[in-house]
Formats: structure tokens, C-alpha cells, sequence
């Protein structure tokens, strides 16, 4: 009776770390381990390396900006540098890192370092990250507006919020940027709430002087209509929560949801938050097709997206 009860399960395999020599090794061994989170990194790894592979698939990178002050940005940018994904969904906080961090540096911090020194100090605390009020603030407002009059003057008035990404990024010629690669890749960048940080508040100031330079969100969303109509399958690596998340599976549900979708969290579902919502409950909405190949991993990015990533460069030949 209890064979006939376990003939559809496989068995537990130990992992064995003297017979693991690669990334792509250890991520076999890991699904094939079948305990818990470690389980679910695997199977995760195995969907996106199915998303990648299909060459009929628009493949979405959507992620919240934190991640960018860390030195994950620069995953972030080599997927994008090697064209992994085709459109970016993403938070204010990402241009502002990432352009501060082509100005300027942040440094090492602590989760418990005193918040009022810092500030007294004309620096802020981000995590366990170290951010200079100099690099984020004076010198982020005093390039922007360069580049946003230099616009001005060669006739740009009324863009989309992914038009002006697109223009500011072929300005930088830093390679460790995002803005860089997407620019030079054609990825367009969209970020939904275009005001809730430093580059938008400094689009809304350079208005002040020049009032008819204006961003129209609405291009952006008919950019966005047009990717998803025109998709015969769709795929989503879902970094964190929040807009980010919600507006790349919004989207998808008006071409019946998601063929792939791998979500990475720390919130809890408990709350009734989108951001602790698991892939399964987006099914429900039509955001996530009822037979999609998807999962949710309660993890940390930073923690798991570098061995993911790795690993996927293994399984996929990537020559690094």
C-alpha cells in the first residue's frame, strides 16, 4: 500500500558536495535534494532557463530599485548587456541608483549603524548600504538637468517616461550601467510610478523653467499594449514586489496571462499584500495562465539571484 502511495515521488537524494564541480551541478543537485527553499531555486532556475530558450517568448525583468545600491546591479546588467530579457519593468529608485552609482560611489554599512550620526554626517542609510547625500542628491540634480536641457535644445518636448530613459541612457558611456545597455539594446525601460523618486522630481523641476517639456505616461502604456498584444508568449522573472510586479502581470493579463513566471519574495501572504501574493493566486485574475510553468521562492534577491544566474549561464552555454 505504501509503494502505491509514493510511485509517483522520487526519492530524496542527499547532495553530495565532493561530486559537485559547477553552479549548473549544485542547482541538479538541489531539486534532485527535494528539501524546502532549496528546492524551489532549482525548479525556479529550471523555468527561466525554459523562458530563455524560447525563442517565441517576450521575456519581462520586472524588480523594485534597492537591489540597483547593491552590487547586484551588476547581474542585473550583465542579463541585460547579453539580451536575456526584452523589456524592464522597474522603479524610479533604479535610474537614480544607477546614475548615481555612474557619478559617484556607495559604500559599506550596517542594518544597525546611528541613523541620526548619518544623517548628520550628509549621509543616508539604505539597508546595510552607505549612500553620500552629495552623489545622490546635488550631483544627480546638477547631470540630469544637463542632459535634460541638451534635450530641450535639440527640440524634445513631450516623451514617454521609456522615450527619455532611452534618450538619458545613450548619454552614458559608463558600461556598468544599466541606462547604458538598454539604450544600446533597444530594451525599454518602464517605470510606472515615473514621480515617486529623484529622476522624476528633477523632470518636474526642469518643468518649472521649461514648461513644455512634459512627460506623457500614456505613450507609455500604449509602448507596453502594443509589446504585449504582439507576444505570442510571455515570460517574467519577478524580482521583490510592489508596482513593479503588479504592472507586469496587469499587462499580461489582457493576452490571457503569463506562460512563465517566476516570482522571488521575502513578504508574507498573510497580509493580503500584492507583494506577498504567490504566482498561484495570480492565476486566479488571469494574470498567470492556468498551465504556465511558475513558481514563487521565498528568498532574498541578493541572497539567491547571483547562483541563479550563474547557474544559468552554465545550463545555457553563455560564455562568460
Amino acid at each position: 500500500m505504501e509503494k502505491d502511495v509514493l510511485k509517483d515521488h522520487r526519492k530524496v537524494v542527499d547532495i553530495r558536495p565532493a561530486e559537485i564541480s559547477s553552479f549548473s551541478q549544485l542547482m541538479d543537485a538541489m531539486e534532485r535534494a527535494g528539501g524546502f527553499g532549496g528546492r524551489k531555486v532549482a525548479e525556479a532556475t529550471g523555468i527561466l532557463r525554459r523562458m530563455l530558450q524560447d525563442k517565441e517568448c517576450t521575456r519581462f525583468l520586472s524588480f523594485p530599485a534597492a537591489i540597483m545600491a547593491t552590487g547586484v546591479r551588476g547581474v542585473i546588467v550583465d542579463m541585460v548587456r547579453r539580451g536575456l530579457f526584452d523589456v524592464i519593468v522597474t522603479t524610479t529608485g533604479t535610474l537614480d541608483h544607477d546614475l548615481a552609482r555612474v557619478w559617484g560611489d556607495y559604500y559599506h554599512g550596517d542594518f544597525l549603524l546611528d541613523d541620526l550620526e548619518l544623517k548628520e554626517l550628509g549621509l543616508m542609510r539604505l539597508g546595510n548600504v552607505v549612500v553620500p547625500l552629495e552623489v545622490y542628491g546635488p550631483s544627480l540634480e546638477e547631470h540630469l538637468t544637463g542632459i535634460f536641457e541638451e534635450l530641450y535644445r535639440e527640440g524634445v518636448r513631450e516623451v514617454g517616461g521609456a522615450e527619455l530613459i532611452r534618450m538619458v541612457g545613450e548619454r552614458i558611456e559608463d558600461d556598468s550601467s544599466l541606462l547604458h545597455w538598454t539604450a544600446r539594446r533597444g530594451i525599454p525601460v518602464f517605470v510606472p510610478g515615473f514621480y515617486d523618486g529623484a529622476f522624476g522630481s528633477h523632470v518636474w523641476l526642469f518643468n518649472q523653467r521649461r514648461r513644455d517639456f512634459r512627460v506623457d505616461p500614456l505613450k507609455d502604456e500604449q509602448l507596453l499594449s502594443d509589446i504585449v498584444y504582439e507576444s505570442k508568449r510571455s515570460g517574467a522573472l519577478i524580482l521583490g514586489g510592489g508596482i513593479s510586479k503588479h504592472h507586469t502581470i496587469w499587462w499580461n493579463q489582457f493576452r490571457g496571462g503569463l506562460d512563465y513566471a517566476v516570482y522571488v519574495t521575502t513578504a508574507q501572504e498573510h497580509d493580503g499584500s500584492l507583494s506577498g501574493a504567490r504566482m498561484r493566486e495570480a492565476v486566479s485574475w488571469g494574470k498567470v495562465r492556468e498551465d504556465a510553468s511558475y513558481i514563487t521562492v521565498e528568498a532574498e534577491i541578493t541572497q539567491v539571484l547571483p547562483l541563479m544566474v550563474m547557474a544559468l549561464y552554465e545550463m545555457m552555454g553563455v560564455d562568460r
